[in-house]
């Protein structure tokens, strides 16, 4: 009889993406009471997050090894968190990174943090309304004088040139050359 191993010692790297990636996308469950839910404010570098809390509290947070190559964390994504007991600077791990399902699923059963509620679509809609309407407002007011050249940026790739109005026409120009040749 060959001797007992275990199932994992034999998981190919591509197989182990794959349970990650199912962990990832069908894990609905609720956090724990010791789990907390975190958004990202920035990568850290060496596998750790700085994150903050729906309180505004930051403290950096552990990528733990099997989502380490599988799954990239960008700013503002929601995690789930245990705290490390013996943590200073590094006082939580990451358990479950949410996905917007996920995140929905939890907001219906109530145990989102209120810090991370957004403000509703209408909210949203005349946030972007008013917005719209000072710059009208504000357009409308500037006089109607100024070039749209001026709207546009520099380029510095460029190099630049000059030209020199002159106020008398083209026919001088013409004139003097013709004058020049004969």
């Amino acid at each position: 009889m060959s001797p007992a191993y275990s199932h994992k010692e034999k998981m190919s790297s591509t197989t182990k993406k794959k349970h990650v990636e199912r962990e990832l996308c069908e894990d609905f469950s609720l956090p724990g009471e010791h789990q907390s839910i975190v958004r990202v404010v920035r990568p850290r570098g060496n596998n750790l997050h700085q994150v903050v809390t729906a309180d505004g509290e930051e403290f950096l947070a552990s990528m733990p090894l099997k989502f380490r190559k599988h799954v990239w964390i960008k700013r503002g994504d929601f995690v789930v968190t245990e705290p490390i007991p013996e943590g200073n600077k590094v006082r939580a791990e990451i358990v479950r990174i949410l996905m917007k399902d996920q995140i929905h699923y939890i907001m219906q059963n109530n145990k989102w943090p209120s810090g991370f509620v957004e403000h509703s679509d209408e909210e949203k809609e005349s946030a972007i309304l008013d917005s719209l309407e000072r710059f009208k407002m504000t357009k409308a007011s500037e006089s109607d004088t100024e070039s749209d050249d001026d709207l546009l940026m520099e380029n510095t790739n460029r190099q630049m040139v000059y030209v020199e109005e002159s106020d008398s026409g083209d026919s001088d120009d013409d004139e003097n050359l013709n004058d020049d040749i004969k």
